[in-house]
């Protein structure tokens, strides 16, 4: 694999999405450049900041989504997290994540995104950076069972009504929305 398959990809992504409304238009084309600025963009090690995936994993009625609860953020969101070497693209960055931290086998993975994110972080670096996330849809299959990694305090099912009151809840429910809408 080659870093330049990943970058590739990352701008890819960016090009297929089609943004709901003007901010994340806005967001696409400031992460559009700073791809463009920055061939290490989706290298951990770059401090500018770096491009991360994340998934939304639902079941297959779209009823339950599977979340971590994260331990360095201390509250309940989506499986993901950086992009390594080893993919090729960032939607296999996206299924790898979603796969090792949910310990569930055949996945399937929109490669379309559903949405992008911009946080400040301070991640493996150990130095303040910036996660550009890009966010896809992911399908756990029926009787999914799901099994916590080293990189989760706790991981569960839970229906998207009723999510905890310790959740990322206006991100959960914003990627639900847009995960309903491709039904």
């Amino acid at each position: 694999m080659s870093a330049s398959t990943l970058w590739r990809s990352v701008g890819a992504s960016l090009d297929r999405w089609a943004p709901s409304d003007s901010n994340d238009e806005s967001l696409r084309q400031t992460m559009l450049a700073f791809l463009d600025s920055n061939p290490d963009a989706c290298l951990r090690a770059n401090e500018a900041g770096h491009f991360t995936a994340s998934s939304l994993v639902l079941d297959t009625s779209g009823t339950h989504v599977l979340l971590t609860l994260h331990p360095k953020v201390g509250r309940w969101i989506q499986l993901g997290g950086h992009c390594e070497p080893s993919d090729e693209t960032v939607v296999d960055a996206a299924l790898r994540e979603a796969t090792e931290e949910s310990g569930i086998a055949d996945l399937t993975v929109d490669p379309i995104m559903l949405s992008a994110h911009t946080h400040p972080i301070t991640c493996s670096l150990g130095k303040p950076t910036r996660h550009l996330d890009l966010r896809f849809l992911v399908r756990a299959p029926d009787g999914a069972r799901a099994v916590r990694s080293e990189e989760s305090t706790d991981l569960r099912w839970w229906p998207v009504d009723a999510l905890p009151d310790d959740a990322e809840r206006e991100t959960i429910d914003h990627l639900v929305s847009l995960a309903a809408r491709r039904r």
